[in-house]
């Protein structure tokens, strides 16, 4: 081969540009495998060590596309539209993963909820225990199990929830929930002191609570639209065919 047809091939523009390719494949698997190695022998839990190192493998996937973007620039022009419909597919694909993680943005910014609260969401009450990227974990509370106790499930439920039900949180802003004891007193009885019993009782046993609840009432009186409401134990009474019903709200 003559001196000038090696350097017309040495320095023609598509060979130049395989050679750009090779070498920043082979420079982006290097950089994988070291980051895979260096991390991964300070990770002792398997799982997350498997997760690592997919994430790792799908940035390096990544960047050799990004690579080729780079390379090829000059002669993508006529695949923007093809691009733009691939695009479209996938994220009709994703929609649901899209949603998930909006949703967890959401979250974060504003504040529906946070590890620790007590929430119901997607139809599940439970006590948040870990906020992901793409999911809620919650512990599980009710079902078959009475008295707002742990029924031992943890539930994973899509960030994306948020968007789409009312989210019930019961420990936010207010860390305080109104409750309610139903009384039936027989008729002929001394209703009157029966009433006076009731409310001492429930003054009694809520007395404590009164200043941490009234000063969370203020601030949320202060922060929403809301009327002053009466806070303290209350006894109503209703006269029905069976009985005198006393409801003791606290």
């Amino acid at each position: 081969m003559e001196a000038s047809s090696i350097k017309a091939l040495l320095f023609d523009p598509t060979i130049s540009r395989w050679v750009s390719v090779v070498v920043a494949i082979i420079l982006v698997i290097a950089l994988r495998r070291f980051a895979q190695r260096y991390i991964g022998q300070r990770i002792t839990d398997t799982t997350n060590r498997y997760r690592v190192n997919k994430g790792f493998a799908l940035l390096s996937y990544a960047l050799i596309l990004l690579a080729l973007g780079v390379i090829f620039s000059d002669r993508l022009g006529g695949l923007t539209v093809a691009f733009g419909v691939a695009g479209a597919g996938i994220a009709f694909a994703l929609q649901e993963v899209i949603a998930s993680v909006a949703g967890w943005v959401a979250i974060s910014f504003s504040r529906f909820y946070s590890p620790g609260d007590r929430v119901q969401l997607g139809g599940i009450k439970g006590g948040v225990i870990d906020i992901g990227i793409l999911r809620t974990t919650l512990m599980e509370i009710g079902q078959w199990v009475d008295g707002d106790l742990y029924s031992g499930r943890i539930v994973r439920i899509a960030n994306s929830y948020v968007f789409k039900d009312p989210v019930f949180n019961y420990s936010a802003d207010l860390p305080f929930l109104w409750d309610e004891i139903k009384l039936p007193v027989r008729y002929g009885c001394d209703w009157k002191f029966a009433k006076l019993t009731f409310e001492r009782i429930l003054q009694e046993e809520c007395g404590e609570s009164a200043p941490a609840f009234r000063g969370a009432w203020d601030k949320a009186v202060q922060k929403y639209a809301l009327e002053d409401a009466r806070i303290d134990p209350l006894v109503t009474i209703v006269a029905n065919d069976n009985w005198i019903e006393m409801t003791g709200r606290y």
